[in-house]
């Protein structure tokens, strides 16, 4: 990352459940939920130190956020799309650091929100800003729709990528609705059915359009 303003923010969200978690950590029971179903229920407890690896997991995906550009064998790609891998960066920090104060705010006061529904709408929230993002992500091996076959061809990327992008943001806000108005059960399907199929989708026709061009050379 290059945006001093980009990497202080970055760094600002990744910090802020370590903050938190200092300061509530005495009021905390001895077993704080760690796991959630998809309706939202605690479906597993553990000790409250696991909060720890949890608030301190976000730094450690700051640094590896900020560093692995620089790593990629395909690191010259980065230059064409930095402002928008730096935002995507931001976004996903935020959405941790919420994931991250709704848990600690279920432990402390539960019933206050329902995980279930807030965690999916801000999945749809996620889905929307990377759809925009999808088709102005140059090639890259961190970043993206990764396949044996986007890697290999340019066009197959840009191709998969623009897909990509118009499937997620149409599913990012279509979940938006259904997250407030559906059962909890219902949003949830349609959440991992939408995130499945595209995904398969966007696999195969990645094969499909670089064996298409392989065999029109």
């Amino acid at each position: 990352m290059k945006s001093r303003k980009n990497i202080a923010l970055l760094w600002g969200f990744s910090v802020i459940p370590v903050i938190i978690l200092s300061i509530v950590y005495t009021k905390l029971p001895a077993q704080v939920p760690t796991s959630f179903g998809f309706d939202g229920a605690v479906n597993a407890y553990g000790p409250r130190s696991t909060l720890w690896i949890l608030a301190l997991l976000e730094p450690l995906i700051a640094l590896m956020l900020q560093f692995l550009p620089r790593i990629d064998p395909k690191r010259r790609s980065y230059a064409k799309f930095q402002r928008y891998y730096e935002q995507l960066a931001i976004f996903l920090q935020l959405f941790l650091l919420v994931v991250f104060s709704l848990m600690v705010t279920e432990t402390l006061h539960p019933g206050t929100v329902s995980i279930g529904r807030t965690v999916t709408a801000m999945v749809g929230a996620l889905l929307i800003v990377m759809g925009n993002m999808m088709g102005k992500i140059k090639p890259n091996y961190f970043v993206g729709i990764r396949t044996p076959w986007t890697l290999a061809d340019p066009d197959v990327w840009m191709r998969t990528h623009s897909l990509g992008g118009k499937l997620w943001f149409s599913l990012g806000v279509l979940l938006l609705p259904c997250s407030l108005l559906l059962p909890e059960r219902v949003f949830f399907v349609l959440l991992m059915a939408g995130l499945l199929g595209s995904t398969a989708l966007l696999f195969v026709l990645s094969c499909l359009w670089y064996r298409r061009r392989e065999s029109a050379e």
